[in-house]
């Protein structure tokens, strides 16, 4: 069972995080923020929700974050605004709106260690990129029916189950794969798999 802290300068964000939290079999609302210390309740994680990141909740709930409990921020506006709490000993930051089942899976994913952004903010800290485009240039590029080929071999269907998706022969997918294998360097379907993962071919 997580142990969870309340945090909000506002009364009915508080009762409204407390429901969500309480929805969840394996999270258990230790105290409210406003009322229990730390030392009382000795909580795995604090979910906090602020009008502004300059409330001076912020940097308080922050500064129990050397506390060793996860604090998950729930913030309003811009989440760009905010994610550079992470920096300042944020676990997670997420928009006020954010659903039960979100919220119980920021706080458990917050307390094992990871760190939780919203998928907005991951797409923009992420440079787009073509995944026609391998990060690494190969010697000799994949065609297009190849890069097709190792994609769904990679959905784990084999030489028969391609040939028929794609209206060829299994000779002809047999003869594409190896292709693939010996551009990739790969010694393995599994191998060549892997690295068209890390070169954008395949994306997961």
């Amino acid at each position: 069972m997580i142990r969870v802290l309340i945090r909000s300068s506002s009364a009915i964000a508080r009762a409204g995080l407390e429901s969500l939290v309480r929805a969840s079999p394996a999270l258990q609302v230790v105290g409210d923020a406003s009322e229990d210390s730390l030392d009382e309740t000795r909580p795995d994680a604090i979910v906090a929700e602020f009008e502004s990141r300059f409330d001076e909740g912020v940097s308080e709930t922050l500064d129990d974050a050397a506390s060793g409990a996860a604090v998950i921020l729930l913030a309003h506006g811009a989440l760009s605004e905010w994610t550079d709490l992470v920096r300042q000993g944020a676990r997670a930051v997420l928009p006020s709106h954010v659903t039960q089942p979100q919220l119980a899976a920021a706080i458990e994913a917050a307390v094992a260690g990871l760190v939780v952004l919203h998928p907005s903010e991951v797409e923009g800290a992420i440079p787009a990129r073509n995944a026609s485009e391998p990060a690494d240039r190969l010697a000799e590029a994949l065609t297009p029916r190849e890069i097709e080929i190792l994609r769904l071999t990679a959905e784990g269907l084999g030489n028969k189950e391609i040939a028929a998706k794609l209206h060829i022969s299994e000779h002809t997918v047999k003869f594409h794969v190896a292709s693939v294998m010996g551009k990739l360097g790969a010694s393995s379907r599994t191998e060549a798999v892997m690295l068209g993962i890390r070169r954008g071919l395949v994306l997961i």
